[in-house]
């Protein structure tokens, strides 16, 4: 069986505990489309009790880490270089609309270094968890990036950017085209944080996406990386956080997928 470090413990913990409240408030959300209110500010409820849970646990465990949170944005903390980078609720329009596809997502970066990462789905109860070194895993069983080779056989995931403009939806539907040309089948799932997991985990074959924030990817990063995946951006230079696009696949697939998406 998997041992977990003291750090992996500590992001697990405070998943759980977040997780909690998601679950409960989950089970609401299917009551509140009809009501006068609406859902969505009930959600955003949600995400925020999510992330003063998860900034509160990880906190006491670690009072010396800083933050970067989606909803409280950059937290600076006693130890330069050392932060958590969370997001409570990934897939919130899945969760708005009651889709049982969401997930916690907690990274820890040391020196602008990542090097442990949790995804939790709490509707399945699967903790995907990886540090650096150590390999990852899914609960107790180890995880490894899916072996083919040849793209016609491959199920890829990706996802659409916030950016609605006309410019981008033409790039989109590009990409979204000429993969599908080339592949077995695209899916758009809604949450990249556990559909990177899903890469690591073999379930998707690739994934990529464009608009991201560093806290939908951070952990799923890790993941990827410990489960023998290769992970850059979309123009196959090495991952940028920040630079907000994400081109994950096994090492026998990325370049190909990148030739793929090249030009769109």
């Amino acid at each position: 069986m998997a041992r977990r470090s003291p750090l992996i413990t500590v992001m697990a913990a405070a998943a759980d505990k977040a997780a909690r409240a998601l679950i409960r408030d989950f089970n609401e959300v299917e009551h509140l489309q009809v009501s006068r209110k609406g859902p969505n500010d009930f959600v955003s409820a949600a995400d925020l009790r999510s992330e003063r849970t998860l900034r509160e646990e990880l906190a006491r465990a670690r009072p010396n880490f800083g933050f970067l949170l989606e909803e409280g944005g950059e937290i600076v903390g006693k130890v330069d270089g050392s932060r958590w980078i969370v997001d409570p609720l990934d897939g919130t329009l899945n969760f708005l609309h009651s889709v049982p596809h969401f997930c916690i997502s907690i990274a820890a970066e040391e020196n602008g270094e990542l090097i442990a990462g949790i995804v939790f789905d709490p509707l399945r109860d699967e903790t995907f968890w990886a540090e650096r070194g150590q390999g990852a895993y899914v609960n107790s069983r180890r995880l490894r990036v899916a072996a083919r080779d040849k793209l016609a056989d491959c199920l890829i995931g990706h996802g659409r950017a916030a950016d609605d403009s006309p410019e981008a939806r033409v790039r989109f539907l590009a990409q979204q085209d000429h993969v599908l040309a080339h592949t077995r089948d695209v899916r758009r799932m809604g949450s990249a944080a556990l559909d990177l997991a899903y890469v690591a985990a073999g379930r998707l074959d690739g994934f990529w996406e464009e608009g991201l924030s560093p806290w939908d990817t951070a952990a799923g990063v890790v993941l990827i990386r410990e489960a023998g995946g290769y992970v850059t951006g979309l123009d196959g230079r090495d991952i940028e956080l920040d630079r907000g696009d994400i081109l994950a696949a096994n090492p026998h697939l990325h370049g190909a997928l990148h030739k793929v998406l090249a030009g769109h």
